[in-house]
């Protein structure tokens, strides 16, 4: 190839690297919501935290810092945007517990605390700031389950037990016993996330050996019985860049729409409408990309917080502003 056909290559070649950054640069630009750093959590840095929702209060407890299993219990007061220490959670130190929100009282259990999975089960009054146990889960002992409440019954289920699991038990706080909730008929997992529309449960993500699964799922809590959605990776409609699936990740609701962010191998966040069946991406998280991490929701407004990334723990803590342009130089 002669010199002048050389240089010619190369400035075609350089163009052409330009404009596909450019083109990516702008792609991003489009992309809407924006990330706002709240206050720091004021615990020790930790991933594979258990909460639940009480009022304006988000209450975090549990985790594991890559050395302890821990215990500890915070509040977020989210109209002050700081923390209170709270009484610490009974049992023994876990990681990847589950919790859920009932009659203004939160629950937590099952886990893994580095030896054992577990199965016990606990209720925090926040009135009285006390716990006291109640009936061990029905299932068997498990870790990477989720834990939801809607519609008024709270569930358990999923999750790992040596098996990859499906089952889900619903609990009655009257009677303090566990009950074999209808049949799901999605794929086994563990370390889904769900998030709540409309006294709707929505139900993704997670992996099984190795596998990330892509198939979605909404849960009527009026007739116990689960719907299939769009799956996850999805390619119609020209949604042809999907790339929602992924385990250990965050989730949270507001304004009528879900949201599902971060976890394992992914920074992105997307945002699914309930009456479309459709999901769109947004403005990726400002903080630093992490696994195990904490989503949740108080007042229609959404969180992102804590979690890891490799051997890095993280204390951070991030509200997301769906109808804002992402402004870097707001944090």
């Amino acid at each position: 190839m002669n010199s002048f056909k050389t240089k010619t290559l190369l400035v075609t070649v350089i163009c052409s690297l330009f404009f596909i950054g450019c083109s990516n640069d702008d792609d991003d630009d489009e992309l809407m919501g924006n990330w706002i750093k709240r206050s720091a959590f004021d615990g020790p840095a930790r991933s594979s935290a258990a909460f639940f929702v009480i009022d304006t209060y988000a209450f975090i407890t549990t985790g594991y810092t890559g050395d302890d299993y821990l215990k500890d219990l915070w509040a977020y007061n989210s109209e002050g945007d700081y923390w209170e220490q709270k009484a610490d959670f009974p049992g023994v130190g876990r990681s990847s517990a589950s919790a859920f929100d009932l009659n203004d009282k939160g629950y937590v259990g099952l886990g893994y605390d580095g030896t054992n999975r577990l199965k016990d089960f606990y209720e925090y009054n926040p009135q009285t700031n006390t716990w006291s146990q109640k009936a061990d889960f029905a299932g068997t002992a498990r870790y990477g389950a989720v834990g939801f409440q809607v519609g008024g019954k709270a569930y358990f289920g999923t999750g790992y037990d040596g098996n990859h699991l499906k089952d889900f038990y619903q609990y009655n706080a009257t009677t303090d016993t566990w009950t074999l909730a209808n049949g799901f008929s999605g794929n086994k997992r563990r370390n889904a996330t769900v998030f709540i529309i409309d006294n709707k449960a929505y139900l993704g993500t997670g992996i099984n050996s190795g596998v990330y699964q892509t198939d979605f799922w909404v849960f009527d809590p009026t007739t116990e019985v689960w719907t299939r959605k769009r799956n996850l990776d999805d390619d119609e409609d020209d949604h042809d860049d999907y790339t929602i699936a992924r385990s250990n990740a965050s989730s949270f609701s507001m304004n009528g729409l879900g949201y599902i962010a971060v976890g394992e191998n992914a920074k992105s966040i997307w945002e699914y409408n309930p009456s479309t069946d459709i999901w769109e991406e947004r403005t990726s998280l400002e903080g630093s990309g992490r696994t195990d991490a904490i989503g949740f929701s108080i007042n229609q407004r959404g969180f992102i917080l804590l979690g890891k990334s490799g051997t890095s723990y993280f204390d951070d803590t991030w509200e997301f502003k769906p109808l804002e342009e992402q402004n870097d130089d707001d944090n």
